[in-house]
């Protein structure tokens, strides 16, 4: 029947100098399935640009395939924020995208990884996936959850990956970083959000920002099929395409961690 493929949904239409410089995903002129007016791909036939479309080895399922996507926006945001071997690294969010940035935080080596979040078994959840330290945020100041970092970490951590969006952890993101660290926010929010942005430049805290991913798909592609990484534990449900609204309205209830759509109806395992 042809190729078993994943496809990095995001195409540029022209070849500008954000492509010219290796950063495509930057480039204005992106197609992107599917944020409007770029249509979607629920569906069981979908044409997609070849060179944006990668050849998945036999022994990487295609629902290690389909995590690709999330798994590219940790190791796009890793990359930025400069993980190497013994970082000390604080991941603010435990869902979907705070867990792919535990997994491939430890996978480039950080020697300690803490994750905050409200929600329990999305903690619970970040264990499992690798991380070493988890704090349950209730009604703490930004600063007060800077200090709980802090004290589980034994240290200031390096680097803080954001993964939720929200002004407070934002700000805790700036206040638990250790001067001369990085801050790299992955979570989006409101386009106007209030920070201690003095603090951070007083301390020279490096904040970056991240837009998707770019050159991810072999990386990711090779840790699958090397087992050096395990995604499979980010699937807790799973939906036939023809019930995707079903798929749709049990994520919008915050329900489980990743659900998968299953295209082939005689195919809903793992």
């Amino acid at each position: 029947p042809g190729d078993r493929v994943a496809i990095e949904p995001g195409v540029p239409r022209e070849v500008d100098e954000f492509c010219r410089s290796g950063r495509y995903n930057l480039s204005p002129t992106l197609f992107f399935c599917a944020p409007p007016p770029d249509d979607g791909n629920l569906c069981h036939y979908y044409k997609h640009n070849a060179n944006y479309c990668y050849k998945l080895p036999d022994n990487v399922t295609f629902e290690e395939g389909a995590l690709i996507e999330p798994l590219s926006v940790g190791i796009h945001a890793c990359k930025r924020a400069g993980v190497t071997l013994g970082s000390k690294v604080f991941v603010s969010g435990s869902g979907p995208i705070g867990l792919v940035n535990v997994i491939i935080a430890k996978m480039m080596g950080a020697a300690a990884v803490v994750v905050t979040d409200i929600s329990a078994p999305r903690l619970q959840k970040a264990k499992e996936v690798g991380a070493d330290f988890i704090v349950q945020v209730k009604n703490e100041t930004p600063q007060e959850v800077a200090s709980k970092v802090e004290s589980v970490l034994g240290c200031m951590p390096e680097i803080t990956v954001e993964c939720t969006g929200v002004q407070a952890c934002i700000q805790t993101g700036i206040y638990a970083t250790r001067s001369g660290g990085t801050l790299v926010l992955v979570g989006l929010g409101p386009e106007m959000v209030t920070v201690p942005i003095v603090n951070a430049a007083v301390r020279e805290v490096d904040i970056r920002g991240i837009f998707r991913y770019c050159n991810t798909w072999p990386v990711a592609i090779s840790l699958l099929a090397s087992k050096r990484i395990n995604v499979k534990p980010l699937v807790t449900h799973r939906f036939p395409l023809e019930k995707a609204l079903e798929a749709f309205e049990t994520t919008k209830r915050g329900e489980g961690v990743k659900v998968m759509l299953k295209c082939d109806p005689n195919d809903q395992n793992p």
